[in-house]
């Protein structure tokens, strides 16, 4: 039902984006020395994502699904291969020029939340935007009334529920108004009732135009996306 109410409330979104092409994975290898042994967490990965798409990206423990996020977010670089965002490629980009494109056009969303534990919501919220120009708190209010937690902007990580926290860690990862929003098992550490309420938010977003790329085990997560990319050993399963 989840399935079936996402594709007819999300029809109209998909039908108007479907033809641009906001990032481009062309032949990502990465790999890790372990000792004496190199570790092929990626092998040759190629895939396009269209402006709007909503993803899953799928496979066991191992199968190189959070590196393939981290090089999506250029939060690390590929061994070889090359990603290009909005037209532009990131090969040869300075540290500098990466942190400012992850600032400007990247939301990341973490299993463990990522909240500092001595700031408030609202502070929380607000670190993406210290080094920026933005008008932020008008923003970040808006953001907490969107993920339903207005009343909570003076508390402390430690009196939110893992629902709550993860809403929170949504909302700063949008303060930015990234062009994509990327998220690493965003249901791993919540109950259904919790992990339903952030599906749910996933579809609002995806709604307004977001692009979201996920990371998940959760089959009903990852079944309410448009599309499932499957790894295996560092490779796409065609």
């Amino acid at each position: 039902m989840v399935v079936a109410m996402y594709a007819k409330q999300n029809e109209g979104v998909h039908e108007r984006v479907e033809s641009k092409v906001l990032v481009s994975a062309k032949g990502l290898t990465k790999t890790y020395r372990r000792g004496t042994e190199e570790v092929r967490a990626l092998d040759g990965v190629s895939f396009d994502l269209q402006q709007g798409e909503f993803t899953a990206i799928v496979g066991q423990s191992g199968a190189g699904k959070t590196t393939l996020l981290h090089l999506l977010g250029c939060m690390d670089t590929p061994t070889s291969g090359e990603i290009i965002i909005g037209g532009h490629s990131t090969k040869g980009l300075s540290d500098r020029a990466l942190t400012q494109l992850r600032r400007e056009q990247v939301g990341f969303v973490f299993q463990h939340f990522g909240l500092l534990p001595t700031l408030t919501v609202m502070e929380n919220l607000l670190l993406p935007t210290l080094f920026s120009k933005r008008e932020a708190k008008a923003r970040a209010n808006e953001l907490l009334e969107q993920v339903g937690l207005t009343q909570r902007r003076n508390h402390h990580p430690n009196q939110l529920s893992g629902g709550e926290m993860q809403r929170v860690a949504i909302a700063r990862a949008l303060i930015n108004r990234p062009q994509i929003l990327l998220a690493d098992e965003p249901t791993g550490n919540l109950d259904s009732v919790n992990g339903e309420a952030i599906l749910q938010l996933f579809h609002q977003l995806h709604r307004e135009g977001l692009t979201i790329v996920v990371v998940t085990h959760n089959p009903i997560l990852a079944d309410a996306t448009q599309r499932q990319l499957v790894l295996r050993d560092g490779q796409l399963v065609p």
